[in-house]
């Protein structure tokens, strides 16, 4: 008989998840009466791994074969914590630690995580269970001219929309993304009906700011927008029309690094008074240069992407301190929020500030933070980050969810590892977190997720993989893979992130053939983009899906069983990746792949079900 602890029951932890500094929580553990237990405590650890806490844990109820042990404690102040438990028998003195998902383990294992957050932290209502929409601004649609007076030099456009992107290097070989495709703002505009239809309801764009390149990462002007997008009051128009649609805008900070040709660091001499054209520029202190000026320290090495120094007290109030900073600009000019490209590089401090001022301005604006990993312990460059347990961030970007719901519909995981990986973050992050989680399954950082579950490995030459198509065959499973793992995306915690075209079917590898130009010749007929539609307007509808609590059982390896409930409605979502069957439901929502056969709905591989059933 083992020890039995299970955190997501209410009879062993409660409440569920993190807690406040100062909020009860109650720990129950059940051991075997075989065992002859003496004493039992719960020893807190900091996130150092050092030992805090000692709580005693006293006998509460005895039954034929088990002995349950119970504690009260509170946590002292925020932070990221850890527990274990240490038993004493007649015979042994032994830890006891956590296994996999729900089970426990002499001796050998993890410890079980408890963050304890701010009373006061609770990422915006208005973002939870929304749909998010992601788009390239260059590559989304073109309305009118814009006038390309003061364009950084040199860039080409593209005349044919149907090019795949330059991604040949130059004969410096450098890969220059200089090439156009003319996508604006007002062309964002004019497809807000698309776009409101559909059932968006958070739009989120890549960097819009002056810059040289298409991709916009290296800033040049955080004040202006680029010359091929349009103008401020073009954006303001944007903003207008988004809200009155009842939709949000969320805009990508990148604050990390600056462009080499911008107006701060201006290597080339085109703005002037920079840090490089200037050795008086007032912007010099915002890098950091080993030998002035030919030597500073860059964006992972490429010296296009010269790093900030986000503590200097001169870029902290040009970006978020000044009455005109860069926060203020554009949230007065109707951002409804901020994504913060690569959060792992900027300072704590440089965070929290920046998340201040933007509360001030606007307190139901949403700041998004660029995390690939577990943000509730994650660590970089030496330091644990403190993006829940300080407060600093509403949401991120939600990469875990991404790589379970990958390694699951491919098979690299079973059901019960996709299991783990969801319910760790669901443990781990607050509530009001997980609802506005980023769930992106592409995005311009990733090949394409229809290119991604095809049968057939990628090309390994990048020339070749440059316009791929996969054969007719290859899609037809990438399809129906495609569609099981956006069935998980819409079920699960938070804001499901499409990637424009992704409702298309698009196809592309990685950057920068996941970035071409959105299709709107395929948009009218087509089933796919029917399929988005419906899940777009599920989630929206449903107060389960939005924002309900989560179960997830595994059926057999190749199975899972999923469940959202809130208010006495629940809603199940069945997906296998082989042949399976259920129950025949009352009320189905949506299923692929699935047929009936007496009292059964069998399912095909990648085969789903979705139904409504009422406590």
């Amino acid at each position: 008989m083992r020890i039995l602890f299970d955190p997501f029951l209410p009879e062993y932890k409660s409440p569920f998840g993190t807690l406040v500094p100062g909020e009860a929580c109650h720990i129950r553990i059940r051991i075997p009466v075989s065992c002859r237990t003496e004493r039992v405590r719960l020893v807190l650890l900091t996130e150092k791994g050092e030992e805090y806490a000692f709580f005693a844990m006293t006998l509460e109820k005895r039954d034929k074969d088990y002995e349950q042990y119970r504690t009260l404690f509170a946590l002292p102040c925020e932070g990221l914590w850890f527990y274990r438990f240490a038993v004493e028998t007649e015979n042994e003195r032994f830890s006891l630690y956590r296994q996999g998902l729900r089970d426990t383990n002499m001796e050998a294992g993890e410890l079980w995580q408890l963050s304890c957050v701010p009373k006061d932290f609770s990422p915006p209502e208005a973002f939870r269970g929304k749909v998010m929409y992601q788009i390239f601004p260059d590559r989304f649609y073109k309305a009118g001219d814009c006038d390309l007076t003061g364009k950084l030099l040199p860039y080409s456009v593209h005349e044919n929309l149907r090019d795949v992107p330059e991604f040949l290097p130059d004969e410096k070989g450098e890969v220059r993304n200089c090439d156009f495709f003319g996508g604006n703002l007002r062309g964002i505009e004019e497809k807000l009906d698309y776009l409101s239809e559909l059932g968006v309801g958070v739009i989120y764009l890549n960097p819009i700011f002056k810059a040289w390149s298409n991709h916009r990462y290296d800033t040049a002007d955080y004040k202006m927008i680029d010359e091929m997008l349009g103008t401020q009051e073009d954006f303001a128009s944007l903003c207008r029309a988004v809200h009155k649609r009842g939709m949000k805008i969320i805009l990508d900070g990148v604050f990390s690094h600056t462009g080499n040709n911008s107006r701060y660091f201006d290597a080339k001499g085109v703005f002037g008074g920079g840090a490089v054209s200037d050795p008086d520029s007032p912007y010099r202190s915002w890098f950091e240069f080993q030998s002035y000026p030919d030597t500073y320290t860059s964006w992972w090495g490429i010296t296009t992407l010269p790093c900030t120094r986000e503590l200097d007290e001169g870029f902290l109030n040009f970006i978020i301190e000044d009455e005109d900073s860069v926060i203020a600009r554009w949230i007065r000019a109707g951002a409804d929020g901020w994504r913060l490209d690569v959060a792992d590089e900027l300072p704590d401090e440089f965070i929290v500030r920046l998340r201040r001022r933007m509360k001030e301005l606007a307190p139901d604006a949403l700041l998004i933070g660029e995390v690939w990993e577990d943000a509730s312990n994650k660590s970089s460059y030496g330091k644990r980050r403190e993006y829940f347990t300080a407060g600093e961030l509403d949401s991120v970007m939600n990469y875990p969810f991404r790589t379970a719901i990958l390694d699951f519909i491919l098979g690299r995981i079973t059901a019960k590892g996709f299991q783990r990986s969801v319910m760790d973050l669901v443990e781990h992050y607050p509530e009001g977190v997980l609802h506005s989680l980023m769930n992106m399954l592409s995005t311009h950082d990733t090949p394409r997720l229809l290119s991604l579950l095809s049968p057939t490995p990628a090309p390994a030459e990048k020339r070749d993989r440059a316009g791929y198509q996969m054969s007719a065959e290859d899609r037809r499973v990438a399809m129906a893979r495609f569609r099981a793992a956006t069935l998980l995306q819409f079920v699960l915690p938070g804001m499901p992130c499409v990637f424009y075209g992704d409702e298309l079917g698009t196809e592309g590898f990685e950057d920068p053939f996941c970035r071409s130009f959105f299709d709107w010749q395929r948009v009218e007929g087509n089933p796919l983009v029917d399929f988005f539609r419906v899940l777009m307007h599920l989630k929206n509808e449903n107060i389960a899906l939005r924002s309900g609590k989560v179960w997830i059982e595994p059926c057999g390896e190749n199975g899972i069983l999923m469940c959202r409930e809130k208010d006495g409605i629940r809603i199940f979502a069945f997906v296998t990746i082989s042949e399976g069957s259920v129950e025949k439901p009352k009320s189905v929502l949506l299923s692929e792949g699935a047929r009936e056969e007496g009292k059964k709905l069998l399912l095909e591989p990648y085969g789903f079900v979705l139904w409504e059933e009422e406590k």
